[in-house]
Formats: C-alpha cells, sequence, structure tokens
C-alpha cells in the first residue's frame, strides 16, 4: 500500500469512526445521520466548485475543491459500507486499458 493509499485509508477510518456520533459536533456524524441525499447533494456542489476552479485556472482552488470533493465522496462510500479500497481496486483493474475500450466494455454488461 503506498503513502497515498494509506492516507485514504486513514481518512476513511476516520470517517466510519464518526458514524452514530453526535451530529452537534461532527459534521461527518451530521452527514451520515442525513438523508443519503445530503452527501449526495454536497458532492454535486463540489463537483461544480471544483469544476468553476479549473475554468478560471486558478490552481490553489483546484486543488482545494478536489480535496472537498474527495472528501465528501469518502462519506459517500462510508454510507453505502464502501472503502476507497473499492475504487482504488476498480481503478487498477481498468490500469492498461484505453478508456475508449473500457468504456465500450462498460456499456456491453449494462
Amino acid at each position: 500500500m503506498t503513502d497515498d493509499d494509506r492516507t485514504l485509508a486513514r481518512l476513511a477510518d476516520v470517517i466510519e469512526s464518526r458514524r452514530g456520533g453526535d451530529a452537534a459536533t461532527s459534521y461527518v456524524a451530521r452527514l451520515l445521520a442525513a438523508s443519503p441525499d445530503a452527501v449526495l447533494k454536497k458532492i454535486g456542489e463540489e463537483a461544480t466548485e471544483t469544476v468553476m476552479a479549473a475554468k478560471d485556472g486558478a490552481t490553489d482552488r483546484i486543488v482545494a475543491e478536489c480535496a472537498d470533493l474527495w472528501f465528501h465522496c469518502l462519506v459517500m462510500l462510508a454510507r453505502y459500507g464502501l472503502r476507497p479500497e473499492h475504487v482504488l481496486a476498480e481503478l487498477q483493474r481498468r490500469a492498461g486499458t484505453s478508456g475508449i475500450e473500457e468504456k465500450a466494455l462498460r456499456k456491453l454488461r449494462e
């Protein structure tokens, strides 16, 4: 496991530790206790903010907004009993496959 993988795993562990916590003092506990739409709306907001930062070419904002987006995606994964390792495994599975080929294969499976 790389340092980056460990960072994601540690963050996922912290997020999971907030499950069932006090929603008054923990943002993650609040998101996990709310309806699934709460975190999904946050992902949409953060994705939009990431796109806007990229359109502006604001590199510091791009990094900050991507961090927010990734964080909220980790909360979503936790909500559905998934971990970043699942996503990393999927990316690893796709490694070496052209995007065009991978998309065509996905359509065949649908």
